[in-house]
């Protein structure tokens, strides 16, 4: 296995445990429901196939799901943002060519070009996720606030994970 491969399989592993163990266990006021995992989907490389980011994408949000007892809602809006990235990518970072296994990460592409990607596939997956969890349009300016609110916090817990994790420059 090469280093990318590796570094995505722990990136996986970590970022799950970290949504199935801490944040599906907390109560934010009933309206933040932070969701760092899709931080994986985000940070998969640039040029992967897309039939192997629709089913990496498929089986994390079934991970999710299985543990959160969710029927599906998961892997329904990781399939979908999945299926968005790749325009999303070629439309915010058409100038940019990413080298093989490069991902678009802040290293590569900068905190502002990455905070404009993950905000706009992170606001997609809220969206999904909120609306097939309540199947219905009644309390629309309700849902759509949880939906602001927790793209905000995911966004927010994504980029401290990154800042994180982040190798330093040595000046």
């Amino acid at each position: 296995m090469n280093n990318v491969t590796v570094r995505n399989i722990i990136r996986f592993i970590s970022l799950i445990l970290i949504q199935v163990l801490v944040l599906n266990n907390m109560n934010l006021s009933g309206y933040l429901n932070p969701y760092l995992y899709i931080l994986f989907i985000l940070l998969l490389p640039a040029n992967i196939n897309r039939s192997l980011l629709l089913i990496i994408a498929f089986l994390t949000g079934l991970t999710v799901d299985y543990f959160g007892n969710t029927l599906g809602l998961h892997a329904s809006a990781c399939v979908a943002i999945a299926f968005m990235r790749p325009g999303t990518i070629n439309l915010f970072f058409r100038n940019y060519e990413f080298n093989s296994g490069e991902s678009p990460a802040p290293a590569s592409i900068g905190y502002r070009g990455f905070l404009k990607y993950a905000i706009s596939l992170t606001f997609i997956h809220q969206i999904i996720l909120f609306y097939l969890e309540v199947f219905s349009l009644n309390n629309f300016l309700f849902t759509f606030s949880k939906v602001m609110l927790s793209t905000v916090l995911s966004v927010l817990l994504m980029m401290i994970a990154i800042l994180i994790t982040s190798k330093r420059k040595k000046s």
